[in-house]
Protein backbone atom coordinates (compact mmCIF):
# COMPACT_ATOMS: atom_id res chain seq x y z
CA UNK A 1 0.00 0.00 0.00
CA UNK A 2 1.05 3.83 -0.13
CA UNK A 3 1.15 6.22 2.33
CA UNK A 4 0.94 9.54 0.94
CA UNK A 5 1.94 12.74 3.13
CA UNK A 6 0.57 16.03 1.66
CA UNK A 7 2.27 19.58 3.49
CA UNK A 8 0.15 19.95 6.57
CA UNK A 9 1.35 20.31 10.63
CA UNK A 10 -0.58 16.71 11.09
CA UNK A 11 1.86 15.02 9.27
CA UNK A 12 3.44 13.92 12.19
CA UNK A 13 0.16 12.03 13.37
CA UNK A 14 1.15 10.03 10.12
CA UNK A 15 4.12 8.45 11.96
CA UNK A 16 1.45 6.49 13.80
CA UNK A 17 -1.06 5.41 11.05
CA UNK A 18 2.71 4.23 9.44
CA UNK A 19 3.07 2.33 12.20
CA UNK A 20 -0.27 0.28 12.63
CA UNK A 21 0.39 -0.31 9.05
CA UNK A 22 3.38 -1.90 9.15
CA UNK A 23 2.54 -3.53 12.62
CA UNK A 24 -0.11 -5.40 11.02
CA UNK A 25 1.49 -6.88 8.38
CA UNK A 26 1.31 -4.36 5.59
CA UNK A 27 4.09 -3.37 3.06
CA UNK A 28 4.04 0.45 2.98
CA UNK A 29 5.81 2.52 0.31
CA UNK A 30 5.59 6.20 2.00
CA UNK A 31 5.42 9.16 -0.77
CA UNK A 32 6.07 11.93 1.17
CA UNK A 33 5.53 15.85 -0.70
CA UNK A 34 8.06 18.21 -0.54
CA UNK A 35 6.31 20.13 1.73
CA UNK A 36 5.67 17.35 4.31
CA UNK A 37 9.21 16.88 4.74
CA UNK A 38 9.34 20.12 5.92
CA UNK A 39 7.32 18.87 8.92
CA UNK A 40 8.35 15.12 8.99
CA UNK A 41 12.05 14.40 7.88
CA UNK A 42 12.53 11.43 5.01
CA UNK A 43 14.94 9.88 7.51
CA UNK A 44 11.65 9.16 9.83
CA UNK A 45 10.05 7.50 7.27
CA UNK A 46 12.31 5.50 5.83
CA UNK A 47 13.15 4.25 9.25
CA UNK A 48 9.22 3.57 9.79
CA UNK A 49 8.33 2.25 6.69
CA UNK A 50 11.53 0.35 5.76
CA UNK A 51 12.33 1.83 2.57
CA UNK A 52 13.88 4.88 0.91
CA UNK A 53 11.86 7.82 0.53
CA UNK A 54 10.99 10.41 -2.40
CA UNK A 55 8.91 13.17 -3.30
CA UNK A 56 10.34 13.54 -7.07
CA UNK A 57 9.96 11.36 -10.23
CA UNK A 58 13.50 11.44 -10.64
CA UNK A 59 14.74 9.19 -8.26
CA UNK A 60 15.45 5.68 -9.41
CA UNK A 61 14.17 6.82 -12.72
CA UNK A 62 14.47 3.76 -14.89
CA UNK A 63 12.16 1.85 -12.35
CA UNK A 64 9.59 4.42 -13.56
CA UNK A 65 8.42 5.02 -9.99
CA UNK A 66 5.62 7.66 -10.59
CA UNK A 67 3.43 5.03 -12.83
CA UNK A 68 5.01 1.72 -10.79
CA UNK A 69 3.89 2.58 -7.65
CA UNK A 70 0.34 3.60 -8.40
CA UNK A 71 -0.01 0.29 -10.37
CA UNK A 72 0.88 -1.97 -7.65
CA UNK A 73 -0.44 -0.56 -4.75
CA UNK A 74 -3.73 -2.25 -2.74
CA UNK A 75 -4.68 1.12 -1.35
CA UNK A 76 -3.26 4.38 -1.38
CA UNK A 77 -4.11 6.34 1.48
CA UNK A 78 -2.98 10.24 2.06
CA UNK A 79 -2.55 11.56 5.53
CA UNK A 80 -3.40 14.52 5.53
CA UNK A 81 -4.38 15.49 2.58
CA UNK A 82 -4.37 19.73 2.24
CA UNK A 83 -6.33 22.19 0.08
CA UNK A 84 -3.84 22.07 -2.37
CA UNK A 85 -3.34 18.14 -2.53
CA UNK A 86 -7.14 17.69 -3.07
CA UNK A 87 -7.40 20.81 -5.78
CA UNK A 88 -4.40 19.15 -7.75
CA UNK A 89 -5.94 15.48 -7.46
CA UNK A 90 -9.70 16.76 -8.32
CA UNK A 91 -7.98 18.48 -11.25
CA UNK A 92 -5.39 15.70 -12.70
CA UNK A 93 -2.12 17.99 -12.15
CA UNK A 94 0.88 15.62 -11.77
CA UNK A 95 3.51 17.78 -10.92
CA UNK A 96 5.23 15.38 -8.45
CA UNK A 97 5.70 11.51 -7.35
CA UNK A 98 2.65 11.55 -5.16
CA UNK A 99 0.05 12.98 -7.13
CA UNK A 100 1.48 11.00 -10.22
CA UNK A 101 0.64 8.33 -7.94
CA UNK A 102 -2.93 8.92 -7.78
CA UNK A 103 -3.69 9.64 -11.25
CA UNK A 104 -1.85 6.15 -11.68
CA UNK A 105 -3.51 4.18 -9.57
CA UNK A 106 -6.39 1.85 -10.12
CA UNK A 107 -6.87 0.33 -6.46
CA UNK A 108 -9.53 2.12 -3.38
CA UNK A 109 -7.73 5.96 -2.91
CA UNK A 110 -8.86 7.20 0.93
CA UNK A 111 -7.87 11.10 1.56
CA UNK A 112 -8.14 11.97 5.11
CA UNK A 113 -8.07 15.94 5.29
CA UNK A 114 -6.43 18.34 7.48
CA UNK A 115 -6.74 21.88 7.28
CA UNK A 116 -8.45 25.57 8.77
CA UNK A 117 -12.39 25.25 8.86
CA UNK A 118 -11.89 28.28 6.71
CA UNK A 119 -10.21 26.15 4.14
CA UNK A 120 -12.40 23.17 4.23
CA UNK A 121 -15.75 25.33 4.15
CA UNK A 122 -14.38 26.94 0.77
CA UNK A 123 -16.71 26.55 -2.33
CA UNK A 124 -13.67 25.75 -3.88
CA UNK A 125 -12.44 23.05 -1.72
CA UNK A 126 -15.99 21.78 -1.61
CA UNK A 127 -16.43 21.32 -5.06
CA UNK A 128 -13.14 19.65 -5.65
CA UNK A 129 -14.00 16.88 -2.74
CA UNK A 130 -17.45 16.52 -4.14
CA UNK A 131 -15.73 15.91 -7.41
CA UNK A 132 -12.94 13.44 -6.22
CA UNK A 133 -16.26 11.21 -4.45
CA UNK A 134 -18.35 10.83 -7.57
CA UNK A 135 -14.92 8.87 -9.52
CA UNK A 136 -14.89 6.89 -6.60
CA UNK A 137 -12.23 8.34 -3.93
CA UNK A 138 -13.19 7.99 -0.25
CA UNK A 139 -12.93 11.45 1.37
CA UNK A 140 -13.30 10.96 4.88
CA UNK A 141 -14.76 13.83 6.54
CA UNK A 142 -12.55 15.84 8.82
CA UNK A 143 -12.67 15.80 12.93
CA UNK A 144 -14.22 18.64 14.66
CA UNK A 145 -11.70 20.52 17.50
CA UNK A 146 -8.49 22.14 18.13
CA UNK A 147 -6.34 23.23 14.82
CA UNK A 148 -3.05 24.38 14.57
CA UNK A 149 -2.05 27.64 17.08
CA UNK A 150 -5.50 28.82 18.92
CA UNK A 151 -8.04 27.74 16.08
CA UNK A 152 -10.76 25.18 16.81
CA UNK A 153 -13.56 23.99 14.42
CA UNK A 154 -13.50 21.25 11.49
CA UNK A 155 -10.65 20.92 9.31
CA UNK A 156 -8.45 18.36 12.29
CA UNK A 157 -7.22 15.09 10.80
CA UNK A 158 -8.92 12.25 12.36
CA UNK A 159 -6.98 9.82 14.71
CA UNK A 160 -4.85 7.38 13.22
CA UNK A 161 -6.53 4.63 15.18
CA UNK A 162 -9.77 5.57 13.15
CA UNK A 163 -8.16 5.95 10.01
CA UNK A 164 -6.20 2.81 10.32
CA UNK A 165 -9.39 1.05 11.14
CA UNK A 166 -11.38 2.84 7.63
CA UNK A 167 -8.25 1.89 5.46
CA UNK A 168 -9.04 -1.59 6.72
CA UNK A 169 -12.85 -1.80 6.33
CA UNK A 170 -11.80 -0.72 2.11
CA UNK A 171 -8.82 -3.25 2.29
CA UNK A 172 -11.59 -5.94 3.12
CA UNK A 173 -12.75 -6.06 -0.11
CA UNK A 174 -16.51 -6.38 1.59
CA UNK A 175 -17.34 -3.75 -1.08
CA UNK A 176 -16.01 -2.57 -4.13
CA UNK A 177 -17.54 0.26 -4.48
CA UNK A 178 -19.15 3.48 -2.71
CA UNK A 179 -22.60 1.64 -2.37
CA UNK A 180 -23.82 4.53 0.25
CA UNK A 181 -22.41 6.90 -1.46
CA UNK A 182 -25.06 10.04 -1.19
CA UNK A 183 -26.93 8.76 1.13
CA UNK A 184 -27.18 10.03 4.73
CA UNK A 185 -27.49 6.66 7.05
CA UNK A 186 -28.61 7.54 10.69
CA UNK A 187 -26.87 4.61 13.68
CA UNK A 188 -27.16 4.44 17.11
CA UNK A 189 -24.97 2.92 19.50
CA UNK A 190 -24.30 2.12 23.36
CA UNK A 191 -26.47 1.73 26.30
CA UNK A 192 -29.21 4.64 27.50
CA UNK A 193 -29.10 5.10 31.12
CA UNK A 194 -31.91 5.80 33.45
CA UNK A 195 -30.76 7.87 37.15
CA UNK A 196 -32.43 7.43 40.41
CA UNK A 197 -30.68 9.76 41.88
CA UNK A 198 -27.30 11.79 40.85
CA UNK A 199 -25.32 9.27 41.27
CA UNK A 200 -27.18 5.70 40.28
CA UNK A 201 -28.72 4.61 37.37
CA UNK A 202 -30.56 1.75 35.15
CA UNK A 203 -28.38 0.52 32.33
CA UNK A 204 -27.00 -2.29 30.82
CA UNK A 205 -24.05 -3.86 29.37
CA UNK A 206 -23.99 -2.50 25.64
CA UNK A 207 -20.33 -1.12 24.96
CA UNK A 208 -21.13 0.50 21.56
CA UNK A 209 -19.36 -1.64 19.44
CA UNK A 210 -21.13 -3.29 17.37
CA UNK A 211 -22.78 0.69 16.42
CA UNK A 212 -19.19 1.98 16.03
CA UNK A 213 -18.37 -1.19 13.85
CA UNK A 214 -21.48 -0.16 11.68
CA UNK A 215 -20.93 3.93 11.72
CA UNK A 216 -17.51 2.67 10.61
CA UNK A 217 -18.22 0.63 7.89
CA UNK A 218 -21.12 3.22 6.36
CA UNK A 219 -18.20 5.39 5.95
CA UNK A 220 -15.77 3.24 4.14
CA UNK A 221 -18.56 2.84 1.43
CA UNK A 222 -19.22 6.40 1.14
CA UNK A 223 -22.22 7.48 3.33
CA UNK A 224 -23.01 10.45 5.43
CA UNK A 225 -23.06 9.27 8.59
CA UNK A 226 -24.58 10.36 11.95
CA UNK A 227 -24.06 8.46 14.73
CA UNK A 228 -26.05 9.10 18.20
CA UNK A 229 -23.92 7.40 20.76
CA UNK A 230 -25.40 6.28 24.86
CA UNK A 231 -22.65 6.52 27.00
CA UNK A 232 -20.07 4.86 24.86
CA UNK A 233 -16.17 4.93 25.42
CA UNK A 234 -14.81 5.14 22.66
CA UNK A 235 -12.75 7.29 20.06
CA UNK A 236 -15.22 8.86 17.35
CA UNK A 237 -15.23 6.73 14.37
CA UNK A 238 -13.41 8.98 11.18
CA UNK A 239 -15.62 10.89 8.78
CA UNK A 240 -18.71 10.56 11.73
CA UNK A 241 -21.00 12.75 13.20
CA UNK A 242 -21.64 11.59 16.34
CA UNK A 243 -23.81 12.98 19.17
CA UNK A 244 -23.70 12.23 22.59
CA UNK A 245 -26.58 10.89 24.84
CA UNK A 246 -27.49 9.61 28.15
CA UNK A 247 -31.09 8.92 28.29
CA UNK A 248 -33.60 6.81 26.27
CA UNK A 249 -35.56 10.19 26.35
CA UNK A 250 -32.67 12.32 24.27
CA UNK A 251 -31.57 8.85 22.08
CA UNK A 252 -35.47 9.41 21.33
CA UNK A 253 -35.62 13.08 20.75
CA UNK A 254 -31.77 12.92 18.51
CA UNK A 255 -33.23 9.44 16.32
CA UNK A 256 -36.60 11.89 15.43
CA UNK A 257 -34.37 14.81 14.76
CA UNK A 258 -32.05 13.08 12.45
CA UNK A 259 -34.55 10.23 10.78
CA UNK A 260 -36.47 12.33 8.58
CA UNK A 261 -33.46 12.94 6.34
CA UNK A 262 -32.15 9.22 6.51
CA UNK A 263 -31.83 6.79 3.90
CA UNK A 264 -31.45 4.29 6.44
CA UNK A 265 -31.88 3.70 10.31
CA UNK A 266 -29.58 1.65 12.20
CA UNK A 267 -31.01 0.86 15.83
CA UNK A 268 -27.98 -1.16 17.51
CA UNK A 269 -28.39 1.13 20.61
CA UNK A 270 -29.55 -0.65 23.75
CA UNK A 271 -31.88 1.65 24.94
CA UNK A 272 -33.48 0.75 28.70
CA UNK A 273 -36.79 0.04 28.86
CA UNK A 274 -38.20 1.47 32.01
CA UNK A 275 -37.14 4.66 33.73
CA UNK A 276 -37.92 5.81 37.56
CA UNK A 277 -41.28 7.05 38.13
CA UNK A 278 -39.61 9.39 40.79
CA UNK A 279 -35.90 10.41 40.41
CA UNK A 280 -33.90 11.96 43.55
CA UNK A 281 -32.31 15.40 43.88
CA UNK A 282 -30.26 13.66 46.37
CA UNK A 283 -28.69 10.60 46.75
CA UNK A 284 -30.44 8.24 48.36
CA UNK A 285 -29.08 7.01 51.47
CA UNK A 286 -29.23 3.51 53.65
CA UNK A 287 -31.77 3.66 55.88
CA UNK A 288 -30.80 2.55 59.71
CA UNK A 289 -33.21 -0.73 59.43
CA UNK A 290 -31.43 -2.17 56.57
CA UNK A 291 -34.42 -1.59 54.55
CA UNK A 292 -34.24 -1.00 50.94
CA UNK A 293 -36.18 1.95 48.80
CA UNK A 294 -38.92 0.83 46.70
CA UNK A 295 -38.75 1.56 43.01
CA UNK A 296 -42.06 2.31 40.74
CA UNK A 297 -40.99 2.44 37.11
CA UNK A 298 -42.81 2.99 34.19
CA UNK A 299 -42.48 1.72 30.44
CA UNK A 300 -40.06 4.30 27.80
CA UNK A 301 -41.14 5.17 24.42
CA UNK A 302 -40.27 2.38 21.87
CA UNK A 303 -38.47 4.13 19.69
CA UNK A 304 -37.64 1.47 17.13
CA UNK A 305 -41.94 1.09 16.83
CA UNK A 306 -42.42 4.47 16.43
CA UNK A 307 -40.05 5.56 13.41
CA UNK A 308 -41.20 1.97 11.88
CA UNK A 309 -44.30 2.74 12.02
CA UNK A 310 -44.56 6.84 11.82
CA UNK A 311 -42.58 6.72 8.63
CA UNK A 312 -41.70 10.28 7.28
CA UNK A 313 -39.09 9.21 4.56
CA UNK A 314 -40.55 6.92 2.30
CA UNK A 315 -38.13 4.01 1.22
CA UNK A 316 -36.24 4.45 4.04
CA UNK A 317 -34.57 1.65 5.32
CA UNK A 318 -35.38 0.73 9.35
CA UNK A 319 -32.85 -1.68 11.36
CA UNK A 320 -33.67 -3.23 14.48
CA UNK A 321 -31.47 -5.26 16.88
CA UNK A 322 -32.76 -7.68 19.08
CA UNK A 323 -30.69 -9.45 22.19
CA UNK A 324 -32.80 -12.60 22.69
CA UNK A 325 -31.58 -15.38 25.27
CA UNK A 326 -34.82 -17.59 24.59
CA UNK A 327 -37.40 -18.83 26.96
CA UNK A 328 -40.79 -21.31 27.74
CA UNK A 329 -42.55 -19.06 25.08
CA UNK A 330 -39.91 -19.43 22.30
CA UNK A 331 -36.61 -19.94 20.99
CA UNK A 332 -34.02 -16.83 20.31
CA UNK A 333 -35.74 -16.95 16.99
CA UNK A 334 -38.99 -17.34 17.53
CA UNK A 335 -38.87 -14.61 19.75
CA UNK A 336 -36.82 -12.49 17.15
CA UNK A 337 -39.52 -13.17 14.59
CA UNK A 338 -42.16 -12.09 16.53
CA UNK A 339 -40.63 -8.96 17.12
CA UNK A 340 -39.95 -8.01 14.10
CA UNK A 341 -43.87 -8.46 13.10
CA UNK A 342 -44.52 -5.75 16.16
CA UNK A 343 -41.74 -3.47 15.75
CA UNK A 344 -42.81 -2.87 11.81
CA UNK A 345 -38.55 -2.87 10.58
CA UNK A 346 -37.66 -3.61 7.76
CA UNK A 347 -34.43 -5.65 8.89
CA UNK A 348 -34.11 -7.52 12.97
CA UNK A 349 -30.58 -8.80 13.68
CA UNK A 350 -31.48 -11.50 16.22
CA UNK A 351 -28.78 -12.15 18.75
CA UNK A 352 -28.31 -14.96 21.35
CA UNK A 353 -26.72 -13.35 24.41
CA UNK A 354 -27.59 -15.94 26.88
CA UNK A 355 -24.35 -15.91 29.41
CA UNK A 356 -23.84 -12.08 28.71
CA UNK A 357 -22.47 -13.03 24.91
CA UNK A 358 -21.82 -10.28 22.81
CA UNK A 359 -21.77 -7.67 25.64
CA UNK A 360 -17.91 -6.19 25.05
CA UNK A 361 -16.61 -8.64 23.10
CA UNK A 362 -15.27 -7.82 19.84
CA UNK A 363 -17.39 -10.51 18.08
CA UNK A 364 -20.74 -11.43 17.32
CA UNK A 365 -22.91 -13.68 15.68
CA UNK A 366 -26.53 -13.08 14.31
CA UNK A 367 -29.41 -14.43 12.30
CA UNK A 368 -30.38 -10.82 9.98
CA UNK A 369 -34.42 -11.86 9.80
CA UNK A 370 -36.20 -9.50 6.80
CA UNK A 371 -40.03 -8.76 6.91
CA UNK A 372 -40.11 -9.72 3.31
CA UNK A 373 -39.57 -13.34 5.03
CA UNK A 374 -35.51 -13.53 4.60
CA UNK A 375 -33.10 -15.14 7.26
CA UNK A 376 -29.50 -14.15 6.78
CA UNK A 377 -27.17 -16.43 8.89
CA UNK A 378 -23.95 -14.34 9.88
CA UNK A 379 -21.62 -16.86 11.68
CA UNK A 380 -19.41 -15.81 14.35
CA UNK A 381 -17.20 -13.27 13.39
CA UNK A 382 -15.95 -9.66 14.35
CA UNK A 383 -18.29 -7.06 14.93
CA UNK A 384 -16.80 -5.13 11.75
CA UNK A 385 -17.77 -8.39 9.46
CA UNK A 386 -21.29 -8.72 10.64
CA UNK A 387 -22.02 -4.71 10.18
CA UNK A 388 -20.55 -5.53 6.53
CA UNK A 389 -23.37 -7.98 6.36
CA UNK A 390 -25.66 -5.38 7.31
CA UNK A 391 -25.02 -2.69 4.92
CA UNK A 392 -24.88 -5.68 2.37
CA UNK A 393 -28.76 -6.12 3.38
CA UNK A 394 -29.81 -2.26 4.05
CA UNK A 395 -27.81 -1.50 0.66
CA UNK A 396 -29.93 -4.25 -1.51
CA UNK A 397 -33.12 -2.89 -0.48
CA UNK A 398 -32.30 1.21 -1.02
CA UNK A 399 -33.99 2.51 -3.55
CA UNK A 400 -32.96 5.43 -5.78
Amino acid sequence: MVLGVAGGIAAYKSCELLRRFTESGHDVTVVPTAAALEFVGAPTWAALSGKPVATDVWTQVHEVPHVRIGQSADLVVVAPATADLIAKAAHGMADDLLTNTLLTARCPVVLAPAMHTEMWEHPATRANVATLRERGVLVIEPAEGRLTGADTGKGRLPEPAEIFEVCQEVLSGATTSADLAGRHVLVTAGGTREYLDPVRFLGNRSSGLQGYALARAAAARGAEVTLVAANVALPDPAGVKVVRVETTGELREEVLAAAPSADAVVMAAAPADFRPVDVSGAKIKKSADGSAPELRLTQNPDILHEISTQRVRPGAIIVGFAAETGDDTGTVLELGRAKLARKGCDLLVVNDVGGGAVFGSPDNEAVILGADGSAVDVPRGSKAALARVIWDEVAARLQD
